[in-house]
């Protein structure tokens, strides 16, 4: 399924936010499989994508950190210019709006994993379908 669960966690931006995290699912045994963590005035908020949702959320309530949670689309998009347009110009036509986004290539460089969360997600995988969704 081209969807994940996304935590969120909002905290005050200040040294060491990150490395409690970090380390709170390091020692859980929960790889981190991509994070965003925007550069922010206050609070900010930390979005991570991790490969065992259920054991990250026992670790962080273990360790009384706060989190949310979201869907995020996964998508797989050829790493060349104009790739992510293509979706936004779907996204905002259907006039669904991109929330949130951040993206990485694969190893081999060739693709671009694109993570999003959006205002509609059933919508945007409808519209969506064509595309490369993909699982990460």
């Amino acid at each position: 399924m081209p969807t994940t669960t996304q935590l969120v966690i909002s905290s005050h931006s200040k040294p060491g936010v990150i490395a409690r995290v970090a380390s709170v699912l390091g020692e859980a045994g929960v790889n981190i499989k991509a994070f965003s963590a925007p550069e922010v005035t206050g609070t900010g908020k930390l979005r991570l994508l991790v490969a065992d949702v259920d054991a990250a959320k026992a670790a962080l309530k273990g360790a009384k950190i706060r989190f949310g949670e979201e869907t995020a689309l996964i998508l797989s998009l050829e790493n060349k210019p104009g790739a992510l347009m293509d979706v936004a110009d779907l996204l905002t036509k259907n006039r669904i709006n991109i929330k949130c986004g951040y993206c990485t290539p694969s190893r081999e460089g060739k693709r671009a994993i694109v993570v999003l969360t959006v205002s509609n997600t059933a919508k945007a995988l409808a519209v969506l379908r064509d595309e490369s969704l993909d699982e990460f």
